[in-house]
């Protein structure tokens, strides 16, 4: 095999890796799009490629796009909410900046998979990676205005959702510590000065643990859902911990063990996101 063509594209996996998982919400299917991409790459005639970066950016999305089109169906038939797999934040390299960072944060993916595969393509080539709007109608085929009437599209739907850039860490951390303090305590008004009052909780079981199959939604709900839950199963481990980019908390309750990413806007929880399913846990830090 041709030792450079394998620097050059090492030199670009992490960043391929984090195009990948954006577009798709798995490490699992973005490391098999990377590598069908390493391999289409080796077996190309580099020599007519004088930018290698663009090609395998081009590559890895139009991969990605194939795969995010069949798994919508999939997830479709998924046994409760399916959620995106948490995974460590450097996964990817440095978040140098708010885009970067906003586009891998939790409740930004999980309001991504009601984008079409299309629109959230082209948000993600043009929020995180800041691509013109010429060079992602090359990629995608279709015509800039098209893909700037998908971006407007995308963005003005996740501004009434998830909200864009997220707070600062210490008041995010600050925020967590306050909810984890509060249920453990079973401190229900604690715990409702902290939520909005459209708040969301979702967990993802996948079918392979015991989970709400549906999402509990309003505050009173969502308040009587979790201290239920603490007082009805011993806490074995609560702490504190880092996924995409932010502050989460890891527990292992009742034997089960989860990651609870958190939607925060205007000093308030929105949305719970607890992601029970052993088989996206694997990346998560423990």
């Amino acid at each position: 095999m041709d030792t450079d063509a394998v620097e050059i594209f090492e030199e670009h996996r992490r960043l391929l890796l984090g195009l990948g998982y954006r577009l798709l919400g798995s490490m699992w299917d973005a490391e098999d799009v990377v590598q069908e991409a390493f391999l289409r790459w080796t077996n190309t005639d580099r020599s007519r490629i004088r930018e290698p970066r663009a090609f395998l950016v081009t590559v890895v999305t139009r991969l990605a796009l194939d795969q995010l089109r069949s798994a919508r169906a999939t997830r479709q038939a998924y046994t409760g909410p399916w959620l995106p797999e948490p995974v460590d934040g450097q996964a990817f390299g440095p978040l140098e900046t708010a885009e970067l960072r906003d586009t891998l944060s939790y409740a930004t993916l999980h309001m991504m998979e009601r984008l079409s595969p299309p629109e959230r393509a082209v948000f993600v080539l043009r929020e995180a990676f800041d691509l013109p709007y010429g060079r992602i109608a090359e990629i995608l085929g279709r015509p800039v205005a098209t893909c700037r009437q998908w971006h407007h599209r995308a963005a003005r739907h996740l501004s009434r959702g998830a909200g864009r850039f997220t707070p600062a860490p210490e008041d995010h951390t600050e925020l967590l510590t306050r909810f984890l303090t509060a249920a453990r305590n079973g401190d229900m008004t604690a715990l409702t000065d902290l939520l909005a009052e459209d708040a969301v909780a979702y967990n993802d079981g996948g079918g392979k643990v015991r989970a709400a199959l549906r999402p509990i939604v309003g505050r009173d709900d969502v308040v009587a859902f979790v201290t239920g839950l603490m007082s009805r199963y011993p806490v074995e481990e609560a702490r504190l911990t880092q996924v995409n980019g932010e502050p989460a908390i890891w527990t292992v309750i009742g034997g089960q063990r989860q990651l609870v990413a958190f939607d925060v806007r205007d000093g308030r929880i929105n949305a719970i996101y607890g992601v029970l399913n052993p088989d996206k846990l694997t990346r998560a830090d423990r």
